[in-house]
């Protein structure tokens, strides 16, 4: 094998090993674990949108307004005051990442309501609750898990735009994705994608018109212009309803994108509105694109929103909410602890979480920008793979070592930059963990052993060469210890097939020896190459006669199953053989026994041959040669079709052969039963009825059976056979004891 060669063996090898490797569930989440958490590390903090900002309900501000620690127990009026804070200063969205699932002060829950109401912009959250349902007692892991959606208290879900859950998986799981749809909760729509809704109210109007341009019969049900959204409340049941249209209609979202293109609105608009195409089309989750360490949105302490006095002087906050999204809930610099901490890609060494709230406005940020993580598609992902694998088996074989090294280095080293750097501009996350970890070091390792495997070139040659003359496992015993050539026989069970080719006599006296020989290594090509197919090995070649063996321990239908194939194969690769040699036919016929064997080496002093010795392997011979009395290709002995029921057999009859003191029952083996046609049954099925009546000495009855047969097919051979000895025994009928056996003298 040439270098060349060599390398792209290496390198296949190396690209499907990363293949499995990065795409077995394994592998993938070897790859989120690893993979994607270095391209954070490298790309580090990036600036999150200006539109976005997080009001903390944090212990500061609870110290602050002299509030208890737990932000469940502040007065719900303090919340209208702030959200009348915040509208005031124009908040386009204000989202509440709290559960407001009970009553508090009535009055309190009044005026919250009331602002809730005025604003007509503030979603709040709900939780999803689960139950496990005992089905079985007895078995505890038949347990079915129901989820239910718990709303806020009903006076607040009722006058809020939207209520929506934002489900996150606890420690000790990193968190890389969140749901946009809620599959297992009747795909309910998660709190940043109802508030991303909730924001783009604005362009409401123009989404209308383009879905309308693109699909006038996508639109049902939908509230006809941004007042009708805004005062109908409930835009989560908007949000359920155009998805449901969106997946209805897999093309809008491509032909609003272009009709989008066409449209003359402002830059800002057309930014919103695709990114809401994009939300509706995406599935049902999304990798979170983290801006960086906690704290890292704009986050304003509560009180500082909603304290009497408003800072003075240098350090006046600045109150301009004015088209901004705002997110409330307890985003302190939270530690493991803590209730709402998650363990994130960023989670800081010294135990620091990103809040929930955080993560809420981070999945929010990314719908806005519409740069989500992305992992690249399926197919480019394998080829990303399967073409590195490529490049370093090639480098590893074509140069030295230490030069393979060096270069593995520097492709490793460009491959990670360009990954960060498209990790960094469009958030596309290709794959490193296995390029980098797994397929570099094994490309790399594979050339050295490569050289450890020259070096026993020559034992793997002489090998081969004896591969030629015997079979594999011979070779291997012979390879290990050589005294096994006098003393390895065994009995075993076993199926012989037999072959033997018309005409060779005649071939051979007028074909040159050299053309002979090319000529017949081309037939054995065709006769071989089925045996080793189904698992036979060939025991002996004599002339133009073959004789293959399969071998057990015990009997084995499955064994005679594939000789049986084996056969039919062979039959069909020799007819194909004989099309194409033209000149020259080399008919074909075959015979199949099974039972007891033994098969060793045979010979004496210094000569020696593998090959089965037994009973089997002279009747089989015998059988074979019976195809020319009955006009058969291929004879089988009932002991080969014993519980071997996938072909379609005729039952030729009782038969004494040549030399022979037991009869043996012989079947010709047509084809496979699925392959049968109704012509091959009713031939069948009238010889059959032929046979059956030439056992009962019903003569007339069998002549008659059987010219019927050959009115199917005029040459049938064991129609003419037995209509011959039907003939025969009608005009000189056999004695009382005769036994229906059919004798041979002569093989």
């Amino acid at each position: 094998m040439s270098r060349l060669r060599k390398a792209v063996a290496v390198g296949f090898f190396t690209g499907i090993l990363g293949l499995v490797a990065s795409l077995a569930p394994p592998g993938l989440d070897f790859e989120e674990a690893l993979g994607l958490d270095l391209l954070f590390k490298l790309r580090g903090q990036r600036e999150a949108p200006a539109e976005i900002v997080i009001v903390t309900m944090d212990k500061v501000s609870s110290n602050n307004l002299n509030l208890p620690a737990e932000p469940r127990k502040w007065p719900r009026s303090l919340h209208a005051h702030l959200i009348e804070k915040l509208i005031d200063n124009g908040a386009s969205l204000i989202a509440f990442d709290i559960i407001f699932d009970e009553p508090h002060s009535p009055d309190d829950d009044l005026l919250f309501a009331r602002a809730i109401d005025t604003a007509a912009n503030v979603v709040l959250g709900e939780y999803i609750k689960t139950d496990s349902v005992q089905l079985d007692p007895k078995k505890p892991r038949a347990d079915v898990s129901i989820e239910t959606l718990v709303p806020p208290f009903a006076p607040l879900a009722q006058v809020a735009a939207a209520v929506a859950p934002f489900p996150l998986p606890k420690v000790p799981i990193k968190v890389s994705q969140y749901w946009t749809f809620k599959t297992s909760a009747g795909d309910t729509p998660t709190l940043p994608v109802v508030a991303y809704q909730v924001f783009a109210t604005q362009v409401y109007d123009d989404f209308l018109r383009l879905m309308k341009k693109s699909s006038t019969s996508a639109i049902t049900d939908l509230p006809k212009d941004q007042e009708t959204l805004i005062a109908g409340k409930k835009v989560d049941a908007v949000v359920r309803n155009l998805r449901d249209i969106f997946q209805r209609n897999p093309l809008l979202s491509d032909k609003m994108l272009k009709e989008l293109a066409a449209t003359s609105i402002d830059e800002k608009s057309k930014s919103v509105v695709t990114s809401l195409i994009r939300m509706y089309q995406s599935p049902n989750s999304h990798y979170l694109n983290f801006y960086g360490p906690p704290g890292t949105i704009r986050t304003i302490p509560y009180f500082e929103l909603v304290q009497t006095r408003e800072p003075t002087g240098d350090g006046e906050m600045d109150l301009d909410f004015k088209g901004k999204a705002i997110f409330v809930g307890l985003s302190e610099l939270l530690r493991p602890e803590q209730k709402d901490g998650f363990y994130t890609t960023f989670s800081q060494p010294s135990g620091v979480d990103i809040s929930g709230v955080e993560i809420a406005a981070t999945a929010f940020a990314n719908l806005l920008e519409d740069m989500p993580v992305r992992p690249v598609y399926v197919v480019a992902h394998a080829a990303i793979i399967f073409l590195w694998g490529m490049l370093l088996g090639f480098v590893c074989l074509v140069f030295s070592a230490i030069y393979s090294a060096l270069a593995v280095i520097a492709l490793s080293a460009l491959y990670l930059i360009l990954a960060w750097y498209q990790f960094n501009q469009a958030a596309i996350w290709y794959p490193l963990a296995s390029p980098l970890f797994i397929q570099a070091p094994v490309a790399f390792l594979a050339a050295i052993l490569w050289k450890y495997f020259e070096t026993h070139k020559e034992r793997q040659n002489i090998k081969e060469a004896f591969g030629y003359y015997l079979p594999e496992k011979v070779v291997d015993q012979l390879a290990k210890d050589v005294a096994h050539i006098q003393s390895g026989a065994k009995i075993v069970y076993g199926t012989c097939l037999c072959t033997d080719a018309e005409q060779y006599t005649t071939l051979s006296e007028t074909m040159d020896p050299e053309e002979l020989r090319v000529f017949l290594n081309k037939y054995y090509e065709a006769v071989f190459d089925p045996v080793r197919t189904h698992g036979g090995i060939v025991s002996d070649v004599i002339g133009d006669s073959m004789m293959a063996l399969w071998t057990t321990t015990h009997p084995d239908a499955k064994e005679r199953n594939q000789a049986c194939l084996a056969a039919l194969e062979i039959s069909r690769a020799v007819d194909q053989f004989n099309q194409n040699s033209h000149a020259f036919q080399l008919p074909t016929r075959m015979g199949l026994h099974s039972g007891h064997l033994a098969l060793g080496s045979v010979g004496a002093i210094n000569h020696f041959e593998y090959r089965a010795v037994g009973d089997i392997v002279n009747t089989v011979s015998r059988i074979e040669s019976l195809n020319k009395r009955l006009g058969t290709s291929i004879l089988v002995s009932a002991d080969v079709l014993h519980q071997v029921d996938d072909f379609l057999t005729r039952e030729l009859g009782e038969f004494l052969l040549s030399g022979k003191s037991k009869p043996v029952v012989l079947h010709e083996l047509i084809c496979p039963k699925d392959e049968s046609s109704e012509r091959h049954r009713n031939l069948c099925d009238f010889f059959s009825e032929a046979l059956r009546a030439y056992r009962r000495q019903s003569w007339e009855e069998a002549i008659d059976k059987l010219e019927a047969s050959l009115q199917i097919s005029k040459q049938d051979g064991p129609s003419l056979f037995y209509l011959r000895l039907c003939e025969k025994y009608r005009e000189n009928p056999p004695g009382e004891r005769w036994d229906g056996l059919v004798r041979f003298h002569k093989k």
